[in-house]
């Protein structure tokens, strides 16, 4: 299923890039293709699937989830949530102001939140990103990042360790307790 992960993962970062920049976070259930064409024919039709017919074997469709609250941190979102047993993975979309491991070096040791994040904004080598985090419940995981100046599909950095706190993140939400909590 890592194959479907990583396909998934591009055609989720594809559907947000046509939507240029400046968007809040995105979160998507992945689940078994084949597996919902044959339990949920309506929503799979409605997603272009044809129940008829065999879906493809071992990939995973994409279904975004309602809006990520602006005013909650992602990490307290995410741990405010869990999956029922259909769903075999999940990714967020982010975009996220990011600096080089040197200019991170001299960012100020105190601060309230906000006064970090106007420092990050004007330093001069800041770089606009978009970040795409997948992961399954079995561990798996894929990351892509665009940069906003280089903003073009072949310019997609994509692997599986490039966002790990956001992926752990990500599988926390597949975590032991979560029965109650289904999304």
């Amino acid at each position: 299923m890592t194959v479907a992960l990583t396909q998934a993962l591009v055609e989720i970062e594809r559907h947000v890039a046509a939507y240029g920049w400046d968007q809040q976070a995105r979160l998507y259930a992945l689940v078994d293709t084949a597996e919902l064409a044959r339990t949920e024919p309506d929503l799979a039709a409605q997603l272009g699937l044809s129940a008829d017919r065999d879906a493809p074997i071992d990939t995973l469709t994409p279904i975004e989830q309602e809006e990520v609250p602006e005013n909650v941190a992602i990490d307290e979102f995410l741990a405010s949530i869990a999956w029922p047993e259909a769903v075999l993975g999940c990714a967020l979309v982010v975009e996220r102001l990011m600096l080089p491991p040197a200019a991170e070096a001299t960012m100020p040791a105190v601060g309230s939140d906000r006064e970090i994040h106007e420092w990050v904004a004007s330093h001069p080598q800041r770089q606009e990103v978009r970040l795409a985090v997948g992961v399954l419940r079995d561990g798996s995981r894929e990351s892509a990042v665009r940069l906003r100046d280089k903003d073009d599909d072949s310019e997609v950095l994509s692997g599986a360790d490039l966002v790990p706190g956001l992926a752990e993140a990500l599988l926390a939400t597949f975590g032991e307790g979560d029965e109650d909590e289904d999304r």
